[in-house]
């Protein structure tokens, strides 16, 4: 059976395959599954593991990073981190300044800039890695402070705070700096780390997609999926033609950040914890985002794979993937 090469053949497979039957497997089973194996390998791999796994990810790729690239990668995650962030706040500010808190057509204003703001870093690294380089790969260590309640705090004005924590900042940049510098000490190292670059990406997918319900894509109804369809458009079209003025390679890597975070499903409770007006909203908010969360999973690879094939069909250009 050719199960890989089938896989391969859809646009961002490697990575929206495994979340997906992960999804499915945990809307099946709920949490009967999970809590019968807990603490065991088997809820470690791929209920829990996430995180983990795509630490190693992220440290593989920042091996094959040579020192006199590491300024592009740094460069690439803040350009990256402000098209996102800065999208998710002007749409959401624009939308409650004329349409309120209630929002429209049942979007509020709260869940429009937590979903929009917030960005899937796993599956941008994915997607980087099937598409871009080790430096665009290396770029999502910055691109994973937007992570959170914090930005959308700070586009709401639920909190008065306006710095990044730099614990946070530290915390996902070292794992980069200190595979980097490795890399470049010993070049058998980086032969070692090269293949975990593409070999892990299923196995921090499934446990991503197996804390997600596909019934909320149900509960949230039209409003939680024109969400996650207009947060792909929005941000991934955004980062998109940005890369393009800034004269970028592989401007369809950027397109990578069209999609929500998988914890941004619990921003709409930590932003009402602070502002109680937002009570009302925050439920139907929850909903929605995770939507959203679902659908940017589909439809951001499929926006990344058709932009990648319009580039690769312009005169003078050398196919980059492999």
């Amino acid at each position: 059976m050719k199960i890989l090469q089938t896989v391969k053949k859809i646009p961002g497979g490697l990575m929206i395959v495994p979340l997906l039957l992960g999804a499915i497997i945990n809307t099946i089973s709920g949490d009967a599954l999970w809590q019968m194996f807990d603490g065991t390998f088997t809820t470690f791999l791929w209920k829990s593991g996430a995180m983990p796994i795509l630490a190693v990810f992220i440290f593989c790729n920042a091996t094959t990073i040579n020192f006199k690239s590491a300024g592009v990668t740094i460069y690439k995650g803040v350009v990256i981190t402000a098209v996102k962030v800065g999208l998710g706040i002007v749409v959401g500010l624009i939308c409650g300044a004329i349409f309120g808190e209630k929002g429209f057509i049942g979007l509020s204003t709260l869940a429009i800039v937590a979903a929009i703001a917030n960005s899937n870093g796993g599956l941008y690294a994915a997607l980087a890695g099937e598409y871009g380089d080790a430096t665009d790969v290396g770029a999502v260590s910055i691109l994973s402070i937007n992570d959170g309640p914090f930005f959308t705090m700070v586009a709401l004005g639920a909190a008065g705070v306006a710095k990044i924590p730099i614990a946070m900042l530290l915390g996902c940049i070292i794992p980069v700096i200190v595979g980097c510098i490795l890399g470049n000490l010993d070049e058998d190292i980086r032969k070692f780390c090269e293949p975990g670059a593409s070999m892990l990406i299923p196995f921090f997918a499934f446990p991503l997609g197996a804390g997600l319900n596909i019934m909320n894509l149900i509960k949230a109804g039209a409003p939680g999926i024109v969400l996650g369809v207009a947060c792909t458009l929005i941000t991934g079209f955004g980062g998109y033609l940005v890369y393009k003025l800034l004269r970028m390679d592989r401007p369809e890597v950027a397109a990578g950040i069209g999609t929500t975070a998988g914890n941004a499903a619990a921003t709409p409770a930590a932003v009402a914890a602070v502002d109680g007006t937002l009570l009302a909203v925050s439920e139907a908010a929850t909903a929605q985002i995770t939507a959203a969360i679902i659908v940017t999973a589909i439809c951001c690879p499929l926006l990344v794979s058709w932009l990648h094939k319009v580039e690769e069909k312009k005169p003078g250009k050398v196919s980059t993937k492999a």
